[in-house]
């Protein structure tokens, strides 16, 4: 095997994209396994790789690493992205758990039935405007640096600029009452390893396509 970390998971966006992220963002490669059947799920879970049978499973530095958030924490402390000491660390971990909680409305949108779809993307949006960017934009205004944490990336920079885009999607100007993360968005998409991250070609994963969603029903029911 190679020294490259290894992710297992499926063929779209989903759990394993902020991994991705956080990899690229360290300038590390990595090389990705998809499950395509059931049976792909289910011989990793028989061969004892998936601590609580489920998927993203990542094998990094001789160990199988499971749940997305301690994968993410590993990661960040290996590549030096997860602050200077605890109380940067802390203030990572706040915004962190802050953004998740937007971060998997927005992942389970796709999921949603079609009646409900409107509604549900209003819900996004009202959360994102209303709650969760006025916070960071606060957070850039009073800390003063070009960074959330500290004066360095960390994966909290990482994380922000991943559901900015996200929420993007669904609204291109969601930003537009938000000027200090307009700059923080222009400023981090520009860091070398996030720019080459984000042009077309790369690993990154485009939105889930509604025709992709019975597949994915296959291999995980």
């Amino acid at each position: 095997m190679s020294g490259k970390p290894v992710l297992h998971y499926v063929s779209v966006r989903g759990r394993m994209e902020p991994v991705k992220w956080l990899l690229a963002a360290a300038g590390v490669e990595f090389e990705e396994r998809f499950l395509e059947t059931k049976e792909d799920l289910q011989k990793l879970r028989a061969d004892g790789c998936l601590l609580f049978q489920q998927v993203p499973m990542v094998e990094i530095d001789g160990m199988k690493l499971v749940q997305t958030r301690a994968i993410l924490n590993y990661i960040a402390g290996k590549y030096n992205l997860y602050g200077k000491d605890l109380k940067e660390r802390a203030l990572i971990d706040m915004y962190v758990e802050g953004m998740a909680d937007l971060y998997d409305i927005i992942m389970n949108h796709d999921f949603k039935p079609a009646n409900e779809k409107e509604k549900d993307l209003a819900n996004i949006m009202d959360k994102a405007t209303n709650r969760y960017l006025p916070v960071f934009e606060k957070v850039l205004k009073d800390h003063g640096h070009d960074f959330l944490v500290g004066n360095k990336l960390s994966r909290a920079d990482v994380n922000l600029l991943e559901t900015i885009l996200m929420v993007e999607e669904f609204k291109p100007d969601a930003l537009a009452k938000f000027p200090l993360l307009q700059s923080f968005k222009a400023r981090i998409s520009n860091t070398p390893n996030i720019k080459k991250f984000l042009q077309p070609g790369s690993q990154r994963k485009p939105p889930l396509q509604e025709k992709d969603i019975p597949s994915l029903m296959a291999i995980f029911h």
